[in-house]
């Protein structure tokens, strides 16, 4: 069984709570509009996101973490807390894997029947997906290294997990994994471990840029950005030279896998 992990910020550090409650609603259909259904949710957050959708294999876990600050490391450790908790919590439901996802991307409905007919594998990263500007009639494609943009993008056999033994409100989260905060890492990591996760064989996820900026990666500023990583400067001039290849017409079909449809301003 895959177990769906969902860390939400808290409604004191977003930019629009109604915003972020929007995008939330869409991810969680997106997650369970899957086409088995061998798979749990499980949404951590400060309050529950604002939403009429509900499904019986979605359960809350409501923390009392102190409020980060607007420094990326404040909030890519409140995140990292959260995750722990879900994996902790996820035990009781004997998963054979683990799949982390952003509470405003979509993935596809393909996910779960895949991983069922897997159940041994160590898992997968996510090489293949899509790029999309919230309200564009267009997508982008990422046909390779889609992990290194979007933290939607493992899916990791639970026994490969190292994880604390409680997560405390106050102290620093220890004995876990550093791909918790750095999904980017898992690949690498795991390989480095003797147990490798392989490239998913289609497209798994959609990484989704809103129009006010509520991503976590989105708010850190550029100067902050090209400092921790100079070669984003570059990357940002080969997505645009590269982009009249690579972005196509968002179709249907693609919408429906998703569960990608257009949300109402706010």
């Amino acid at each position: 069984m895959l177990v769906f992990l969902i860390p939400i910020k808290s409604s004191k550090v977003a930019k629009s709570w109604i915003e972020v409650s929007k995008m939330f609603e869409r991810c969680l259909g997106s997650v369970c509009n899957q086409t088995s259904l061998e798979f749990q949710v499980i949404v951590v957050c400060h309050e529950r996101p604002e939403i009429s959708f509900h499904h019986p294999q979605v359960q809350y876990i409501e923390v009392n973490f102190p409020i980060p600050d607007s420094t990326l490391a404040e909030k890519m450790d409140d995140k990292r807390k959260k995750l722990a908790v879900g994996l902790l919590a996820a035990r009781e439901l004997q998963p054979t894997h683990i799949m982390p996802v952003d509470a405003d991307d979509c993935i596809s409905k393909r996910l779960v029947s895949f991983v069922a007919q897997n159940p041994q594998s160590n898992g997968w990263y996510v090489d293949i997906g899509y790029e999309y500007q919230e309200g564009s009639s267009k997508i982008m494609v990422r046909k390779e290294t889609f992990y290194k943009l979007c933290g939607t993008s493992n899916i990791i056999n639970y026994r490969l997990y190292s994880l604390p033994d409680k997560v405390l409100r106050d102290e620093p989260l220890t004995g876990h994994d550093d791909f918790l905060e750095g999904h980017p890492l898992a690949k690498r990591y795991l390989a480095a471990r003797g147990t490798p996760i392989e490239p998913l064989p289609f497209p798994g996820a959609i990484y989704v840029r809103d129009k006010i900026g509520e991503s976590t990666s989105m708010q850190e500023p550029l100067v902050a950005i090209l400092k921790r990583n100079p070669k984003q400067a570059l990357r940002g001039i080969k997505k645009t030279l590269l982009l009249p290849f690579n972005q196509r017409e968002l179709i249907d079909e693609i919408r429906a896998e998703f569960n990608l449809y257009p949300l109402k301003d706010v």
